[in-house]
């Protein structure tokens, strides 16, 4: 397995270290963690049209330059930081640091792109002061548009470390099958126990339609049918899920899923949601509205790990 880290100094990803030892992951493996300086570094000369060195421009050139490299520098010695925390966390992995500067979303996709790992983990907010009010800008670009699976990684302190506690966003789509063979694929304690929770949304017809018997009996058939399909698909990987020795729960709920799984989740204290990248909602709502699964990742209050084959 390989994975790639990003890290910037801050709370949010100092946790998402820590996170790694609740995520299941294998013995073994490679881990890349990376960190942006986000800063842009101009060459050290600048030249005016007549192919002359402009002092004053290379003066300000220069100062800026050289805040930028110290900037790199302090890049350079947090990636070395997270490297030797990640030795201790992971003593088993083939570790190493990177640090580089600009777009820190950008830099990670590209670096990804070459990297190819199987899951990119991320801190759910960044230094920016908007970062510290919602899923930071940079988390979500990542989320959205790698090509593989990303982690939202919520670390907490165990006073009294227990099993796992897992829950699958579920709905019998090819996303959610991936979610729960991703979970299937790792290495958990002895005692992990996953929730499988369904949301159903409700059709609810339109002013006008709930006036007109047919109308309502066809809203009311169809979720009964979704519900019932969804109860038959739960059971069956549930089945599947207890052979792999892990203990199963389901509930399936009325509601609309990007509240619901939060909400399970914390009640639940879960540890963290895993959900497809196209699972649950339609393509409507994946184009206009945004996913299902970012909304998870920026609602919940534990990690969300947003499960995708690779699309390189």
């Amino acid at each position: 397995m390989k994975i790639l880290i990003a890290y910037d100094g801050s709370r949010s990803s100092e946790a998402a270290l820590d996170d790694l030892e609740r995520a299941g992951l294998p013995e073994t493996g490679e881990a890349l963690v990376v960190t942006v300086a986000e800063v842009w570094l101009p060459p050290p000369e600048v030249e005016n049209g007549n192919g002359t060195s402009a002092e004053f421009i290379n003066e300000i050139v220069k100062r800026h330059r050289e805040r930028g490299e110290r900037w790199l520098t302090s890049a350079e010695m947090m990636a070395k930081h997270a490297d030797d925390r990640l030795r201790v966390l992971l003593p088993g992995w083939k570790t190493s640091a990177k640090a580089t500067y600009g777009s820190p979303a950008w830099e990670m996709l590209t670096i990804a792109d070459e990297f190819k790992p199987d899951l990119i983990v991320v801190g759910s907010q960044g230094q920016s002061t908007i970062g510290r009010i919602v899923l930071g800008s940079i988390s979500q670009k990542i989320l959205t548009e790698a090509n593989c699976s990303v982690r939202v990684a919520r670390g907490r302190i165990e006073v009294d470390p227990a099993p796992a506690r897992l829950i699958v966003g579920f709905d019998g789509s090819a996303g959610a099958n991936a979610a729960v063979k991703a979970v299937l694929d790792r290495n958990w304690p002895e005692g992990t126990e996953l929730h499988l929770v369904a949301a159903t949304d409700s059709i609810v017809p339109t002013a006008i339609g709930r006036f007109i018997p047919p109308v309502a009996d066809w809203a009311e058939n169809e979720l009964r049918s979704e519900y019932e399909w969804v109860a038959t698909m739960a059971e069956k990987t549930a089945r599947a899920i207890t052979k792999a020795g892990l203990k199963v729960t389901t509930r399936i709920v009325e509601g609309d899923p990007k509240r619901i799984l939060a909400y399970e989740a914390e009640n639940w204290h879960a540890d963290c949601i895993f959900v497809g990248a196209n699972a649950y909602g339609s393509r409507i709502e994946r184009f206009l509205l945004g996913s299902t699964s970012a909304a998870v990742a920026a609602r919940a209050t534990c990690s969300v790990e947003v499960v995708r084959k690779w699309k390189g």
